[in-house]
């Protein structure tokens, strides 16, 4: 068994601030003994009014490096959103980074950018590569698949990430508020856990202008912990054991994977957000 934080946070502007949020959500996870933490998208720096290039820092900035630092005392593998320097300087990258012991094990650049609900993040920030290795890492005998916020309504990230390894996937993010939105996450998660026969771990900002709790939800869809369908002011964090015998249990009885009959690819229409 392996123990798992997804946790709330809220996040604003003072990259100072936010990073001594994240480094004491990470020690108070590790004190419960979790080998796993999710923070939420944009844990690094959060406006709900649009993240710009302004909040951008790169890899050895001050977010990034304390996660590294309580990891490694830790021991845990950290998951959390970041804002990266973009490849012009009016763009910045909507980013997650897993961070472990040994310093950064990979970056997912957001491919799946916010145009929609009346939110257009591409006004501000540039998508990543849809072609790019997925990232998932290893956590004991668990594969952690990364993804983040709005990624999550289009299953193919998730299948993606799955046909990758994945047995868990990592959903941080900062979902925001509106007619029926708490409800999409909530249904969201236990339709990417049930379609992928993995475990999900959503993490959420928290606070103005989002809504959404943090959760755990097993390989047949129930939430093990949290309440993914609360406001703004939802549960500090869910928590739960998970482990690899679980998935193979419930993909053995369920072999959806092994009988489906279409393969995922990179490509399609409306790939060109930068």
């Amino acid at each position: 068994m392996i123990r798992v934080h997804a946790v709330a946070l809220r996040s604003g502007l003072d990259r100072e601030a936010n990073a001594a949020a994240a480094r004491t959500a990470v020690l108070r996870a590790a004190d419960d003994g979790a080998a796993l933490v999710v923070l939420p998208e944009y844990a690094a720096a959060f406006d709900p009014r649009g993240v710009s290039p302004d909040q951008a820092e790169p890899l050895d900035g001050t977010f990034v490096t304390a996660l590294a630092e309580v990891a490694e005392r830790t021991g845990a593998v950290v998951v959390a959103g970041t804002v990266l320097p973009g490849a012009r300087p009016e763009r910045a990258v909507n980013a997650v980074v897993a961070v472990g012991p040994a310093g950064v094990l990979g970056t997912y650049r957001k491919v799946h950018l916010y145009d929609a609900f009346g939110h257009r993040e591409s006004e501000r920030l540039e998508a990543g590569d849809p072609a790019a290795p997925p990232l998932v890492v290893p956590v004991g005998d668990l594969r952690v698949g990364v993804m983040t916020c709005y990624d999550l309504r289009f299953p193919e990230a998730a299948r993606r990430l799955v046909d990758a390894g994945a047995t868990v996937l990592a959903v941080p993010a900062a979902w925001a508020a509106g007619e029926h939105k708490a409800d999409h996450w909530a249904t969201l998660l236990r339709a990417r856990a049930i379609e992928s026969t993995a475990y999900v771990l959503g993490a959420t900002q928290q606070g103005r202008g989002v809504v959404g709790g943090p959760a755990v939800v097993d390989p047949q869809g129930v939430v093990l912990d949290g309440r993914p369908d609360a406001g703004a002011d939802g549960p500090e964090r869910a928590v739960a054991d998970v482990d690899a015998a679980t998935v193979e249990a419930v993909r053995e009885r369920n072999p959806s994977l092994v009988n489906r009959r279409y393969r995922v690819l990179p490509g399609g229409p409306g790939l060109d957000m930068g």
